[in-house]
């Protein structure tokens, strides 16, 4: 009797993003500092900050460690004054809050130096070209916001691209265009977009020390992840399959990284790599349905058949399949395990059911 494999398909769990992400803006920053006397900290001064552009003032008060803070400070230029507790000015300088990259800006003082303007013009320029700077990003930033609003995705990714001339270092950006791109269908702009924003990524703890290590090792995983999917959709497996493998040393879990490489080298015909593959999805998650699945019938590729015509599964096969079926018993693959099982002469152990939401 030949022997009838059946044989479906399997399509990489595409594990990507959704449109991109969305950033706020950065209009207003933090301010902090140190008020001492001769080097020595007072309490209950009074830190004024006058806008020179507006005229807005912001007050705050040194605790008994001389300490102030202040949030909500629109950028800009300030002069700083500062009071003693009687209301006597005694201090005063040219300032300027930014918030680069994030910062707290520092206006810390010493009330027994006389007050000047400690920054020079060539430096007042710089921080002028930062402002401005962080004013066309924060533009952009609305703009693409508004864009993802309103679901215009190639209008996100010009922007994103915008953005990214504004900041190349951002790896947040580079990422999210990779995403767009991928999502848009824009196979081979995505696998560019990644390429760059790998090593950006991979030195993110490096430049940054606040930054936490398992976030960026998780993010480098999806990014590989994607990097995958769209090698996938160029037809570039081998490369689709390394993108994954990398993805897999890097996230906790791993199991969608060893399943998209499952179901990749079962496409490719490379049964021993996707059984490999396979069995590693399944420890990394037993949850896995679709593992199972492609388990199961990789195993009854294998099956013969015997003289009497009986067909003789290698061991294994039903357990697989049925664990599809526990898993997923209204599945998408549903029907065929059982028309699997019907061929090797075993039954479905149970009749699996949905369980109830509660």
């Amino acid at each position: 009797m030949k022997r009838r494999m059946m044989y479906v398909t399997m399509a990489a769990l595409l594990s990507m993003l959704g449109a991109g992400a969305a950033w706020t803006q950065a209009t207003a920053g933090k301010v902090q500092g140190t008020i001492t006397n001769g080097g020595k900290p007072v309490a209950d001064f009074q830190v004024v900050l006058t806008n020179l552009s507006n005229g807005k003032t912001y007050k705050m008060k040194t605790d008994k460690n001389g300490q102030f803070n202040g949030v909500g400070i629109i950028f800009g230029d300030y002069q700083e004054e500062i009071e003693t507790p009687a209301g006597e000015k005694v201090y005063k300088q040219k300032v300027q809050v930014l918030g680069t990259g994030g910062a707290v800006d520092d206006l810390s003082a010493d009330v027994g130096t006389p007050g000047k303007s400690t920054i020079s013009k060539e430096e007042m320029d710089k921080l002028k070209a930062e402002r401005e700077k962080g004013l066309n990003l924060n533009a952009l930033i609305t703009q693409y916001n508004a864009a993802q609003a309103v679901k215009d995705w190639q209008k996100a990714a010009d922007l994103l691209k915008q953005m990214i001339a504004v900041e190349p270092a951002r790896w947040e950006y580079q990422k999210a265009l990779g995403d767009m791109q991928l999502n848009l269908g824009q196979y081979q702009e995505a696998v560019d977009a990644y390429e760059k924003v790998i090593p950006l990524a991979q030195n993110a703890t490096k430049n940054d020390p606040k930054a936490d290590p398992a976030k960026a090792k998780l993010a480098l995983a999806q990014i590989y992840t994607n990097e995958g999917n769209a090698y996938l959709k160029l037809k570039k497996n081998p490369e689709a399959i390394a993108a994954y493998n990398k993805a897999a040393e890097l996230d906790p879990n791993p199991g969608t990284a060893y399943f998209n490489i499952c179901a990749t080298q079962y496409n490719s015909g490379n049964t021993e790599g996707a059984m490999a593959a396979c069995d590693k999805a399944i420890a990394a998650d037993p949850s896995k349905a679709d593992a199972y699945y492609i388990k199961g019938s990789l195993l009854l590729a294998s099956s013969t058949a015997e003289k009497d015509g009986k067909i003789k599964a290698a061991p294994g096969t039903a357990e697989a399949l049925n664990k599809y079926l526990e898993l997923a018993p209204e599945g998408a693959h549903a029907n065929d395990v059982k028309q699997m099982l019907a061929y090797i002469g075993s039954k479905v152990e149970t009749t699996y059911k949905q369980p109830k939401k509660k």
